[in-house]
């Protein structure tokens, strides 16, 4: 697990099967105190929707 900061946030990327994933919590931390509802509202959003329904 790995460590890079991005306008002074830091955000954990971690490594699976050589595929490296950064961590939206840390990204929805930046944004609010309260990540939940930035990834909440990330979810219900119709772009989030419509590229989940095509992948």
């Amino acid at each position: 697990m790995a460590k890079i900061t991005v306008q002074n946030t830091d955000l954990t990327i971690i490594s699976v099967n050589e595929n490296d994933y950064i961590s939206l919590t840390d990204i929805a931390k930046h944004k609010s105190e309260d990540p939940t509802a930035v990834i909440g509202n990330w979810m219900r959003n119709r772009n989030t929707l419509e590229y989940l329904g095509i992948w």
